[in-house]
C-alpha cells in the first residue's frame, strides 16, 4: 500500500485560490480529479475563465479562445494583445521587497518593486540606445542576479525576444545556441565569483559576440560598475508593447548532449497564462509568499521562478556554491516559504546526512520542491524526517519545452511517497499503449492529447516546422509525446519511471531506468548510477550499469549485491550483464543524467557528436565513462 506523507491543511484549503477557482466555474465542493477533468473536457471554457480569474489584461481583446486545435500549430486567444512585461510590473506596492539576491560576487540584498521597476526601466532604455526593437534577439550571458531579471523584463516590454546562458557554460555551448538566433545585442558579464574565486567571462563575451555577429554590452559584475560601461546612467521611461498572444517572448533550448540544442520559441501570452496558473492555482502562491529555487540562467527554472512575481510574490535569487548548508542558510535567513531544487541536489543532500532544521530557523518554509527528474522514494522519507510532517514536498515534471508542468502541483490532494502530484489544470496529460490505448495503473508512454497555451510556437530557423514534428508528435500524430515512461495511479498521481528512448527490453519486459536505480536504494554503497540498453553481435543487447561508489572498491561481491537488488527489485531478465564503477556520471546542469548519449558512446559513437561538452555539469565525467568502458566488447 502507497504511503501518505502529507494531506493538505483544511484551514489552507479553504482559502486557496484553487478553492474560490472551482466556485467560480459552477464546481464548489468538486474533488481536484473532477475539476482536472473538466479543465481537459472544455478546454475553451476552462481557459477563457482562468484568463478571467487570473486578470489577465487585455490590449485588444481576442476573437475566440481557441481558433485551432491542431497539434502543432494550435491558435490560442487570436486577436488578443497584452505584455508579459506589464503583468509583472503593474498594481504592484512599490515599497515593497520583490526579490531578494545572495551572490558571491555581489553579496546580499534586496529590491523593492520601485527598484525592479526603475532598473527596468533603464535597461530598457539602453536596449533601445542599441537599436533594439520588437522581434529583435536579446542574448544574455549573465549569472542569477537581480539586474537579469530587469534585462529580461525590459526585453519583452520592447517585444524584443530574450534568451540567455549561464556564464559556466564553455564558449563553444554558448554559441551553439546563440548562433541560430542572430542576436542584435550580447549581454555578457565580466566574470562571476564561485568557491571564493573570481571566474574572469570577459574573453569569452567578447568571442561570444564577435561569433555570432551581435553587439556586445558590457555588466560589471566583478568590479562594481554594472551596466554604466553598456548603458551608461540614468533612468528611462517605461513603456509596454501591445503584442500578439502568440508574439515570441524567449528562445529557450535543449540539454544539448546530442548534437545542436534545439531552439525552442514560446509566445508572450501562452507563457504568461501558464505561469500564472502554476503560480495562483497549482502552488497557491500569495503576496506574502517568497519563493527560491536553486538554478542557473541556462535552466528552464530561471524563466519558471518569474511565476512569482506575476502573482506578486518574491523571489530569492542565488549566486555562488550551493553545497553543504548554503542554500538551507539562504533558506533560514531570508524566510524562504516555497524552496526548491533538483532532485539530485536533494537526493546529494540526503546522501550526506544533511540536517537542514538543525541550528537555523526554517519555521517559513511551507513547501519544497523537486524537478530535473524522478525524486527517490527515500529523498520522500528524508524530508519527512528532517523536516514538519505539514512541509508540503512538491515533486513535479515539466520540460524547457513547455515551461509549465504537466504534473506534480495541486494544493488540494495528498502527497504519496514516492510519487508525483496529479497532472496540472488544462493538460490532457495520459499514458499511453504502443498503439494509443490510455493506460490506468500501468506504465505507458507520457503524452499530452490536447493543446496546452504554453506549447513552442515552433523552432527557430526550423521554417517548415520539421524538427519541431519529429521532436514531439511522430510517435503519435497529432498528439505530443514527451519522451517518459509514465504511470497514473488510481489514486490520480503519477510515477515516471525514466525515458522512453532509454528504455530496457528483455524478452517482451519492458522498464524504465528509473525501476533499475529505485532497486539500487537496496545497496547504500551506491551513491549515482546510469543503465543503458546495449547492442552487442549476435546477441539481444547487454545492459551496461555504470556505478559511482562510496569510497569502496567495486569488487565481486559488491557486484553481486548490486545484482542481486536488481533481480530482487527488478526482474532475472535485467540484471545487468556488464557493471563498471566511474567516479562521476554525466549530468546536465540541471541534473539529469546523460543515459541516451551513455548509449551512443558505447555503441562507437564520435563524443564530439553526441555530448556538448559545455553544456554539461561535470565535463570530465564523460571522460571517466569511456575509460571505463573500454574493458567492453560493444557493437560498433
Amino acid at each position: 500500500m502507497t504511503d501518505v506523507l502529507w494531506r493538505p491543511d483544511p484551514a489552507r484549503l479553504r482559502e486557496a485560490a484553487l478553492t474560490r477557482f472551482a466556485a467560480a466555474a459552477g464546481r464548489a465542493g468538486a474533488t481536484y480529479d473532477e475539476l482536472w477533468r473538466w479543465s481537459v473536457d472544455d478546454l475553451e471554457g476552462f481557459w477563457a475563465l482562468a484568463a478571467e480569474f487570473l486578470g489577465i489584461r487585455w490590449h485588444a481583446e481576442p476573437s475566440a479562445v481557441l481558433g485551432s486545435r491542431a497539434m502543432p500549430g494550435a491558435q490560442w486567444f487570436p486577436d488578443g494583445r497584452l505584455s508579459f512585461a506589464e503583468h509583472v510590473l503593474t498594481g504592484r506596492d512599490p515599497d515593497a521587497v520583490a526579490v531578494r539576491f545572495r551572490s558571491e560576487a555581489a553579496g546580499d540584498g534586496a529590491w523593492t518593486w520601485a527598484d525592479l521597476r526603475r532598473e527596468t526601466a533603464r535597461v530598457r532604455r539602453g536596449l533601445v540606445a542599441h537599436g533594439v526593437g520588437a522581434g529583435d534577439r536579446v542574448a544574455a550571458y549573465l549569472p542569477n542576479v537581480p539586474q537579469v531579471l530587469a534585462a529580461f523584463l525590459a526585453t519583452a516590454s520592447l517585444g524584443a525576444v530574450w534568451s540567455a546562458a549561464a556564464p559556466e557554460f564553455g564558449m563553444d555551448a554558448v554559441v551553439s545556441r546563440f548562433a541560430q538566433i542572430s542576436p542584435t545585442v550580447l549581454l555578457a558579464v565580466d566574470g562571476y565569483r564561485y568557491k571564493g574565486r573570481a571566474v574572469d567571462r570577459t574573453q569569452e563575451g567578447e568571442e561570444i559576440a564577435r561569433r555570432t555577429g551581435a553587439r556586445p554590452v558590457r555588466f560589471g559584475l566583478l568590479d562594481g560598475t554594472g551596466w554604466e560601461a553598456g548603458f551608461g546612467e540614468g533612468p528611462g521611461e517605461l513603456e509596454f508593447a501591445a503584442l500578439p498572444f502568440d508574439h515570441p517572448l524567449w528562445v529557450l533550448y535543449s540539454s544539448g548532449t546530442t548534437g545542436p540544442p534545439k531552439a525552442i520559441v514560446h509566445g508572450h501570452g501562452g507563457v504568461l497564462l501558464e505561469l500564472l496558473k502554476t503560480a495562483v492555482l497549482q502552488l497557491d502562491l500569495r503576496a506574502e509568499d517568497r519563493f527560491a529555487w536553486y538554478t542557473t540562467t541556462g535552466w528552464v527554472m530561471w524563466n519558471i521562478q518569474l511565476a512569482p512575481l506575476l502573482a506578486g510574490a518574491s523571489v530569492v535569487l542565488f549566486d555562488g556554491q550551493p553545497g553543504g548548508d548554503a542554500l538551507w542558510d539562504l533558506a533560514a535567513d531570508t524566510g524562504v516559504t516555497v524552496f526548491g531544487a533538483s532532485a539530485a541536489w536533494l537526493d546529494a543532500q540526503r546522501r550526506d546526512g544533511a540536517r537542514p532544521c538543525e541550528g537555523r530557523d526554517l519555521s517559513a518554509l511551507r513547501a519544497i520542491g523537486s524537478t530535473g527528474s524522478p525524486l527517490p522514494a527515500e529523498c520522500f522519507d528524508w524530508v519527512y524526517t528532517e523536516f514538519p510532517a505539514d512541509t508540503w514536498l512538491v515533486s513535479i515534471s515539466g520540460g524547457t519545452d513547455v515551461v509549465t508542468p504537466f504534473l506534480g502541483l495541486a494544493p488540494t490532494v495528498p502527497v504519496y511517497r514516492g510519487e508525483l502530484g496529479p497532472p496540472a489544470l488544462g493538460v490532457d496529460l495520459q499514458a499511453w499503449s504502443p498503439d494509443g490505448r490510455p493506460l490506468t495503473g500501468e506504465v505507458g508512454e507520457m503524452v499530452v492529447a490536447s493543446p496546452m497555451p504554453s506549447m513552442p510556437l515552433g523552432l527557430w530557423g526550423d521554417a517548415d516546422g520539421e524538427r519541431l514534428r519529429a521532436g514531439y508528435f511522430e510517435r503519435f500524430p497529432g498528439v505530443w509525446a514527451h519522451g517518459d515512461w509514465l504511470e497514473l495511479t488510481a489514486h490520480g498521481t503519477g510515477i515516471i519511471t525514466g525515458r522512453s528512448d532509454a528504455t530496457i527490453n528483455r524478452g517482451g519486459v519492458r522498464i524504465g531506468t528509473g525501476e533499475i536505480y529505485q532497486a539500487l536504494a537496496a545497496v547504500p554503497e551506491v551513491v549515482d548510477a546510469v543503465a543503458v540498453d546495449v547492442p552487442r553481435p549476435g546477441t539481444h543487447g547487454a545492459i551496461v550499469l555504470f556505478v559511482v561508489l562510496d569510497g569502496l572498491p567495486l569488487d565481486e561481491a559488491l557486484t553481486a549485491r548490486i545484482r542481486a537488488a536488481i533481480r530482487r527489485g527488478c526482474s532475472p531478465r535485467h540484471v545487468p550483464d556488464d557493471v563498471l564503477a566511474v567516479a562521476d556520471l554525466p549530468r546536465t546542469s540541471s541534473g539529469k543524467k546523460l543515459e541516451v548519449p551513455v548509449k551512443r558512446l558505447l555503441m562507437g559513437a564520435d563524443p564530439d557528436s553526441v555530448v556538448n561538452r559545455g553544456s554539461l555539469a561535470n565535463p570530465g565525467a564523460i571522460d571517466a565513462v569511456l575509460a571505463a568502458a573500454r574493458t567492453l566488447t560493444l557493437s560498433p
